[in-house]
């Protein structure tokens, strides 16, 4: 038998799920914008790095939305699109709550080439979500081959920028490698 599922708006969900987040990184004490007290579309490589709304880690977002649509998918074939996409805007919210923990802030710190970073600002982390639902809406009306096609674009294009993707933050965060590490480093 299929649990019933209440037809959820979707954007609803998403409001719901972005201040919920934002209360939280808020008791977490977050900063709700970049700290040199500006807002800007994107944020370069260096201290406004996930700061900003989007930065060179925003296309691992879309990625996760993508990747989220097709487990979904697969593990739930019978569920309507609302309750798959409410389950993927709470599995990335929550990532991004761990994310700006001491524990994960740190690891980035050990692990990673991210030898400053201090967390996302809330304006970041509010925009990874979304960043996120819009990869798991496009992936919900792209054909699989576009899908991947986009997939893999997402993942080239920061690798050829700055050296770090999806694939890589992840690797890294798992089981940092020191030949990694120096090639990212340049």
């Amino acid at each position: 038998m299929i649990a019933r599922f209440p037809r959820i708006a979707p954007t609803f969900a998403l409001v719901a799920v972005l201040v919920i987040a934002a209360l939280i990184l808020l008791i977490f004490g977050r900063p709700p914008i970049c700290t040199c007290g500006t807002v800007a579309l994107w944020g370069h490589v260096g201290p406004e790095q996930s700061q900003m709304l989007a930065d060179w880690y925003s296309p691992s977002h879309l990625v996760h939305g993508f990747l989220f649509y097709a487990a979904l998918r697969w593990a739930a074939p019978r569920w309507p699109l609302e309750p798959r996409f409410v389950v993927a805007l709470m599995v990335e919210a929550a990532w991004e709550l761990v994310e700006n923990t001491p524990l994960i802030i740190d690891r980035y710190r050990e692990a990673t080439i991210a030898l400053g970073y201090s967390g996302d600002s809330i304006v970041n982390s509010l925009s990874d979500i979304v960043m996120m639902a819009i990869g798991f809406l496009a992936a919900r009306k792209l054909p699989l081959w576009a899908s991947g096609a986009l997939i893999l674009l997402l993942e080239l294009v920061p690798l050829i920028a700055i050296r770090d993707n999806l694939t890589l933050n992840v690797w890294m965060l798992v089981a940092p490698n020191d030949t990694i590490r120096a090639w990212q480093a340049g």
